[in-house]
């Protein structure tokens, strides 16, 4: 997979929901949060770009560990490879969470336009016969998946480009053919809203609400190792298809509110807004046949949106697995396509579960809850390893944005914030992960794991009085690494173990201390595992 299908694939995740479904929902958020504002649902298209500003942190922080660590797992890799599998197994459950729920949302989505265009089809629908459409769409899409990412570029290219094109087209001819008479209310309506409290309070409220539409620029992360040159092609997959979704994001939401007013789209005091609103959008700016168009394009954009939702949520298990986490059968992959199979079905069960019993606005809360929690948790990974990159050599990224880590911090900041104001769902969501995570970690992932010394473990010594005798082992493990590949042989390690005058200086005790640490009997100890004789020595000492 090159940079340009890497574009595909994220932005594939993207528009979807976050322009066909979302636009309408995180109105009737923003007006509701601010307090009943008038007018004030026609911002919306500010709320989108203030998201999008949130995640651009995230981006360069996911950028810069995917190109040291380009493998399957993405967030969850990083995170666990920096605080410890107990952390890891949290973020590992959480991501897996979101994912599943933000492909459920799509293919719950979509059945609002199924329902739109029933009178066309000459078919009637109700919710029961839309989602049971959307659990047959599932089942395809799981068939699609066992058969891996090849197949996926061919279907979603060319959906992908025609929707944003058609989208585009309309929000042209709503301008060009008079029907954006009120063009100016979503300019003043975010005008207005900064100039108080409570709009403040609406817009952040709101932006948290759509930040679940850009969960799928880090969805390429999560199959790295299926990306050509990662280095260079998941940086382009992020940041361009980043910067297309939010101008499609505010660019339609600002073009919607320009040609209806809030009652129209059901957005109101005991009002319900429309789950449909692009076919409301064509409908009055090109009439039936644009509006038809469009149903057909949303729904098999969402459908792309699961697509690529479930492959990328299927990764967060296959890894675990591997790192003894999650019971060995699911890191099997198929015999023929080599694709995590057990996991997928899994995934796609969960997802089926989602679809029948959960309200589509709580789906959403829920994930965008799990994807603030991880978004922070990533900016923290690059802080804290380029505080101790010098002792964990195999953090070498091939891209890194120097910029002193302000940026990573005012990515935690600002996430934190949002999901704060997002309220009490997504607190539940995000505190769910946690304690879901701690039970599944104490119950299996303790038992199987094994421990190395992460960059967590040396950041806090770093800041105790462990931190002469780290920089000392560190200087030592360099110096003992004679041929200079970042690993100690039984030899090295011994004049290592000696000049440190850690141990008894007997070669028995030595060896059978260096063939307790090589849990993996490669027959080399890296610095990570060497590292770890300063943890069990601290831990004698407490």
């Amino acid at each position: 997979m090159g940079g340009f299908a890497a574009v595909i694939l994220s932005l594939s995740a993207m528009v979807g929901s976050g322009i066909f479904v979302l636009p309408a929902l995180a109105s009737k958020e923003l007006y509701v949060a601010s307090g009943s504002i008038e007018g004030s649902y026609a911002a919306v298209w500010l709320a989108y770009i203030l998201s999008g500003l949130v995640v651009i942190p995230g981006a360069i922080s996911k950028a810069e560990l995917s190109s040291a660590m380009p493998t399957s797992g993405g967030a969850y890799v990083y995170i666990e490879r920096t605080f410890g599998p107990m952390i890891g197994t949290i973020s590992g459950l959480g991501l897996w969470a979101s994912f599943m729920l933000k492909s459920a949302f799509a293919l719950i989505g979509f059945s609002a336009y199924v329902i739109a265009i029933e009178g066309s089809l000459g078919i009637e629908f109700t919710d029961t016969t839309a989602k049971i459409l959307a659990i047959f769409i599932l089942i395809v899409i799981t068939a699609i998946n066992i058969r891996g990412v090849g197949l996926l570029k061919k279907i979603l290219t060319p959906i992908i480009l025609v929707a944003v094109s058609i989208v585009i087209l309309v929000a042209i001819m709503a301008f060009s053919n008079g029907s954006a008479e009120l063009s100016r209310a979503p300019l003043d309506a975010a005008i207005n809203l900064m100039g108080s409290t409570a709009g403040w309070r609406g817009l952040g409220s709101a932006s948290a609400y759509v930040f679940l539409a850009y969960v799928g620029i880090i969805k390429i992360a999560a199959v790295g190792e299926d990306v050509v040159e990662p280095e260079r092609n998941l940086p382009i997959g992020m940041f361009y298809s980043l910067g297309i979704a939010m101008f499609l994001y505010a660019g339609i939401s600002y073009t919607l509110f320009s040609v209806f007013d809030g009652v129209s789209l059901g957005i109101g005091d005991g009002g319900y807004p429309t789950k449909a609103p692009m076919y409301s959008l064509a409908l009055e700016v090109g009439g039936s046949t644009i509006a038809f168009i469009i149903a057909i394009f949303a729904i098999l954009s969402m459908s792309g949106g699961g697509l690529t939702g479930l492959l990328g949520a299927s990764k967060f298990p296959f890894a675990m697995s591997r790192d003894k986490l999650l019971p060995k059968e699911l890191e099997d992959t198929h015999p023929i396509y080599e694709t995590p199979h057990r996991s997928i079905y899994g995934t796609s069960i969960c997802m089926g579960l989602a679809i029948i019993f959960l309200d589509v606005a709580t789906v959403a809360k829920l994930a965008s809850g799990f994807m603030l929690m991880i978004f922070t948790a990533v900016n923290l990974c690059v802080i804290i390893i380029r505080r101790v990159e010098q002792e964990h050599t195999w953090y070498q990224p091939k891209y890194r944005l120097q910029s002193r880590r302000f940026t990573q911090y005012f990515g935690i900041l600002t996430s934190v914030i949002l999901l704060i104001l997002m309220g009490i769902d997504a607190l539940i969501g995000a505190g769910s992960a946690v304690v879901l995570g701690l039970i599944l970690y104490t119950s299996y992932g303790r038992n199987h794991v094994t421990n190395t010394e992460r960059p967590w473990n040396t950041f806090i010594s770093k800041i105790t009085d462990n931190e002469s005798e780290l920089m000392r082992a560190v200087t030592v493990f360099r110096a003992s690494d004679l041929e200079n590949n970042n690993h100690l042989t039984l030899k090295e390690f011994t004049a290592a173990i000696r000049a440190l005058d850690w141990l008894p200086n007997e070669k028995d005790i030595i060896r059978d201390f260096f063939h307790l640490l090589d849990e993996n009997n490669d027959g080399v100890l890296d610095i990570d595992e060497f590292l770890m004789v300063i943890r069990a020595m601290t831990i004698e000492e407490e």
